[in-house]
């Protein structure tokens, strides 16, 4: 358990289960190196100004807003869910394969008559989302049963349930169960959470906006690389047509008359395409580099 009551300590919940080996990878590319033990629910942390405990998403912002975290990570549907009363600090946009929302989805077998959200008047339905997949059907006006999983939640329809509403990043698993995606219920993110008490405390604040800037950085960095090249002066303007860039490109002056080196950041997406453009362009010694963080 968490011992330390020093207000100089930062009480932080990480969200245990699929998204754990990802949120790890992101705190060390922050500076925080987080050692997990298989024994312990207390990871290590190289900072001792916070203590972590790694806990179900589903129960962070329940123990955020008690105070007994005075922040944690979770996703927007688990607040929702909850009905947590936390301060939200930032978005956090990162899943378990991927840099990009997860969904929460209305799903059916594929022979099933079911077309949209209004033929499920009557019918069925079984997810772990109950308050949110029961709001949603409110919206639509609709009355149906709505029954909590828990967990196998693709085997159920058609047999024992008509439809159901499951968390899904690609779509691929349920397809693999022979389900269609009808609907989507909610879009979700990562989000980074903090105790509204916790929040007015400036020593507290203050650590946690410095975490949030961080992981803010890490998470930018992740879909960005960075570019070098040397252009001749003559070339410079027809160079510069071709980089994309956060704000204008760098330019220092080399030692060798009529020559400059120009370094940038952009999108690793676009890498391939302009790399081939910058050299017959007439750019030299391009160099691409990974970044750790990206700080706007």
């Amino acid at each position: 358990m968490i011992k330390n009551t020093s207000p100089k300590v930062l009480k932080l919940g990480l969200p245990k289960g699929s998204i754990q080996e990802s949120t790890f990878e992101i705190f060390k590319k922050a500076g925080f190196k987080i050692s997990p033990s298989n024994r312990s629910y207390y990871p290590k942390i190289n900072d001792p100004e916070i203590q972590c405990v790694l806990l179900r998403a589903q129960e962070m912002a329940k123990y955020v807003q008690m105070g007994v975290l005075d922040a944690g990570l979770t996703g927007k549907d688990w607040i929702v869910e909850t009905g947590g009363k936390v301060h939200e600090v930032c978005e956090l946009i990162y899943g378990k394969s991927g840099l990009r929302p997860v969904r929460w989805v209305l799903a059916v077998p594929n022979d099933s008559p079911i077309k949209t959200v209004k033929d499920l008047q009557g019918k069925r339905i079984a997810t772990e989302v109950v308050n949110i997949t029961k709001k949603y059907l409110r919206a639509n006006k609709v009355k149906a049963d709505v029954e909590f999983s828990w967990g196998a939640t693709e085997v159920k329809p058609p047999m024992l349930v008509d439809a159901i509403v499951e968390l899904t990043e690609t779509g691929s698993s349920l397809a693999a169960n022979n389900l269609r995606i009808v609907e989507t219920v909610l879009e979700s993110t990562t989000r980074f959470i903090a105790n509204k008490e916790t929040w007015n405390n400036d020593w507290k604040r203050h650590k946690i906006e410095n975490i949030a800037l961080m992981l803010e950085g890490a998470l930018l960095a992740q879909e960005k690389v960075g570019l070098k090249m040397n252009v001749e002066e003559k070339n410079l303007k027809k160079i510069l047509s071709i980089l994309p860039a956060m704000k204008n490109p760098t330019l220092s002056m080399l030692s060798h008359t009529g020559w400059c080196a120009v370094e940038t950041i952009v999108d690793e997406s676009i890498v391939r395409d302009i790399i081939p453009k910058l050299k017959r362009a007439g750019a030299e010694g391009i160099i691409e580099y990974p970044l750790n963080k990206v700080i706007p």
